[in-house]
């Protein structure tokens, strides 16, 4: 009874009246704005003054302080999704709206704009219990609306397999130091920690105590633009993404869904002038706890942009400035390039924050990953001859081709957050485009290395076409030109699904290559790693460092062709194709010629054989047994031969990877379709014979390269099998590869009473086909990290 009594008691002494929570708002901590609130020490609440029922405004979360670790990608200054929110009032309560504007009714018939609203769901965010009235404002607890993990945190750990959690209330708080209301913008943080059992290597790696995960949440109530803002039609060919949805209003002769692009707010003063400044500019805000020299890099990069825009007709419409020391990253009045840190190096990010009713972009967020900029020194002293034979200090030639990639990632990333998606067809048409990721043109001027054109200087040609098309001023009649002249010039723009897909068809289409010609670039960067290879010394590294890290600087230089090597496999069973449109000027589909095939794939078997790969013998006493306190990382050579340097097994890693893209289902099924359309393009047998003369047909009279051939020859027929069970080869494609595994049998029959690697393979053949359900490829040591060569974004 007494302990009945005692919680009455203090049930009674929580629950305050709502004229009780109206009296004490007088000793709150008031916040006025764009929405009023106070903040109650005694109890650590926030209450929220709502005037504004039924009236439209946008919802925005993101993270203050991050992780730190780039695979789970929880990094400080990662913007949440945006959402078209209202208040609503039913009884005593509050609640927070989410429309849905992926339906919806362009139109002034109000009865046929509901018709569509009572369609389709909505969403009811939270709801709030009134707590009184003041002034004709509802007074709300917004307290455990700001304590949710809006960012999914917890989601995130859950599904990357990192332990289990949960929010843990008792080592949360409010933050109030980024707790303010602006005219446009009302902002909330609140520090949350997420409880448990950490298990994860990720979280492990990047938490004083992986059981208790401390990251601070931000949340913004966002006054939405006027109506003032005038949409633009998006075209597939223009680079810049899209805001999808359907539109009930819509005649039946047209389409029903439509799609925008995604493109700030730009109008001149004086839009009579050929030359003008704008109304309001686009001011980007650099991070000012980014150290120099990197932050005068990052100033020159972004500002590429502003040459864009002069070339359309503004005066100083684009800038980049330091952010104010007194002005919040947060703050949707700022577009901000914010230098983030890691644990690991990693992606970086061009995000925004938009009117998902217009495509109008309100804020642009870019995160740039710090450790990038190490990554590319690294290559860049892993090129070099001897930097430091004589002086521990000659740091410069690195740094300056370092400081030049983080040029190109500024406006890279800034790109993404003005509407502009990847180019990824830019390299193979002049490096036309910012918007590709670049790799570094190195060449040899005799035997010293040639860093100074490793990045370009300007923001592209191409850029300057999406420029026009999203932000010039131009009728609608008038905008197809753009792009019909764009093509004229050469000018070409695929992006990321059809250069990402790992049995991609496009062959202009690449991450991380150069080069017009893509074959003949591969040739020249196989040149370029081999004399860098044989110069390759300690005196790569300073003095009084460790060996391991030797061995680690390698590593980018022996892969240095990977990303070249995928270009090229695009060639083989390739096509040219455009995001064409009925009336436009581009091609729409052309397979690539039997030449090109033929050339591509002879250049590619460059990559499989034993003196191209084989490291060099007196290069093999650089790489001793790690060092204590140095072990291996996802970034280094792995080894089927304990502590030891595996050098056979960085030859079979590199061969993987080729095989990997030449051998994936989808080209193979595509040589063989393109070969029975037309039996003058290059068919199976002929890709199997030359494979096989290049490869498994190829001698060495040194030992080392011997092994290392077979070796190869080995991951190539492995590689062949594994193709032959993939459930969506097709069938004719089956047969035929069926028969080339079968003649190599046969190869490996007539050679096995002398030859104990032919005697194997011809019985590991014979157990894979007589039993595939039970054949199974071996594991080959998985090749470090590559991308981001010290860059980019998704």
């Amino acid at each position: 009874m007494k302990a009945f009594k005692l919680l009455l008691l203090a049930v009674l002494l929580s629950y305050q009246a709502p004229g009780q929570v109206v009296e004490k708002l007088k000793s709150m901590k008031a916040y006025t704005g764009f929405f009023n609130f106070y903040y109650d020490e005694s109890s650590d609440k926030i209450y929220l003054s709502v005037d504004k029922l039924n009236q439209e405004f946008l919802y925005v979360y993101s993270l203050s302080q991050g992780v730190g670790n780039n695979d789970l990608g929880l990094d400080r200054g990662q913007l949440g999704n945006e959402q078209v929110v209202y208040f609503e009032k039913q009884g005593n309560k509050i609640f927070l709206v989410q429309p849905n504007y992926q339906y919806r009714a362009n139109t002034n018939n109000p009865l046929e704009k509901m018709s569509v609203q009572q369609a389709f769901a909505k969403s009811v965010l939270f709801g709030f219990k009134i707590e009184g009235q003041e002034n004709g404002h509802y007074i709300i607890d917004a307290t455990d609306f700001l304590f949710q993990d809006a960012h999914g945190v917890l989601k995130t750990l859950t599904r990357a397999k990192q332990g289990t959690f949960q929010l843990d209330k008792s080592r949360s708080s409010l933050l109030l130091e980024r707790t303010k209301s602006f005219p446009k913008n009302s902002e909330f943080e609140t520090r949350l920690t997420f409880s448990g059992n950490g298990t994860g290597a990720e979280i492990r790696s990047v938490t004083p105590n992986p059981d208790y995960v401390t990251i601070v949440e931000h949340h913004s109530l966002i006054e939405l633009p006027d109506n003032q803002y005038k949409p633009r039609v998006y075209d597939p060919r223009s680079g810049s993404n899209a805001l999808s949805f359907m539109d009930y209003a819509t005649p039946v002769t047209e389409s029903i869904e439509k799609k925008w692009m995604t493109r700030h707010r730009l109008e001149k003063k004086n839009p009579e002038l050929a030359i003008s400044e704008a109304v309001n500019p686009i001011i980007y805000y650099l991070d000012n706890g980014t150290p120099e020299p990197i932050r005068s890099a990052l100033l020159e990069g972004g500002r590429w942009w502003n040459q864009a825009f002069e070339a359309i007709g503004y005066r100083n419409a684009f800038q980049v400035k330091i952010l104010p020391d007194d002005a919040d990253p947060m703050d949707v009045r700022y577009h901000v390039i914010q230098w983030v840190h890691r644990s690991t190096r990693g992606w970086s990010y061009g995000a925004s924050i938009s009117d998902p009713r217009t495509g109008e972009i309100i804020k642009g967020h870019v995160s740039l990953g710090s450790l990038r900029i190490r990554q590319d020194f690294m290559i860049a002293q892993s090129l070099m001859n001897a930097p430091y034979a004589k002086d521990n200090k000659n740091n410069q030639p690195m740094l300056d081709m370092a400081l030049a990639r983080i040029r190109q990632l500024a406006a890279h990333e800034i790109g993404h957050t003005l509407g502009f998606a990847h180019n990824y067809a830019a390299s193979a048409k002049g490096n036309s485009s910012v918007m590709d990721y670049p790799h570094p043109k190195v060449a040899f001027l005799g035997t010293e290395i040639d860093l100074t054109k490793a990045y370009d200087r300007n923001i592209g040609e191409w850029d300057k076409v999406a420029v026009d098309y999203a932000y010039g001023q131009h009728s609608d009649s008038a905008l197809p030109k753009i792009l019909d002249n764009a093509y004229e010039k050469g000018l070409r723009f695929i992006t990321d699904f059809d250069a990402r897909n790992p049995g991609g068809a496009h062959i202009y289409a690449h991450l991380w290559d150069n080069g017009n010609t893509v074959v003949d670039e591969l040739a020249r960067i196989l040149a370029v790693r081999k004399q860098a290879i044989k110069q390759f010394s300690v005196d790569n590294m300073r003095e009084g460092e460790s060996y391991s890290k030797l061995e680690d600087m390698f590593v980018p230089l022996y892969f240095m062709h990977r990303y070249q090597t995928e270009a090229v496999t695009k060639m083989v069973g390739g096509y040219e194709y455009n995001y064409a449109i009925k009336g436009g000027k581009e091609l729409v589909l052309k397979p690539a010629s039997k030449g090109l095939q033929v050339e591509a794939l002879h250049q590619l078997l460059r990559t499989l054989q034993a003196d191209e790969l084989a490291i060099p013998k007196e290069k093999l006493s650089l790489f001793p047994p790690r060092a204590f306190g140095f072990p291996r990382t996802r970034e280094s050579f792995k080894s089927k031969t304990g502590l030891t340097f595996d050098a056979l097994g960085a030859v079979e890693t590199a061969a993987e990877f080729t095989l990997d893209f030449l051998f994936h289902p989808d080209r193979i099924s595509r040589i063989q379709q393109n070969h029975v359309l037309d039996v003058a393009n290059l068919g199976i047998v002929e890709m199997l014979q030359l494979i096989s003369q290049q490869t498994i047909e190829k001698t060495w009279t040194d030992s080392y390269l011997m092994a290392a051939q077979e070796t190869i020859n080995y991951k190539i027929c492995e590689a062949l099998l594994n193709t032959l069970q993939a459930p969506n080869l097709a069938p004719l494609a089956k047969v035929e590869i069926l028969s080339g595994i079968k003649k190599w049998q046969q190869y490996y029959a007539k050679k096995s009473a002398m030859n104990p690697f032919a005697q194997y393979m011809q019985q590991y053949i014979q157990a894979a086909l007589s039993k595939p359900s039970e054949w199974k490829a071996l594991a080959s040591p998985t090749i470090p990290d590559g991308a981001p060569i010290g860059m980019d974004c998704y």
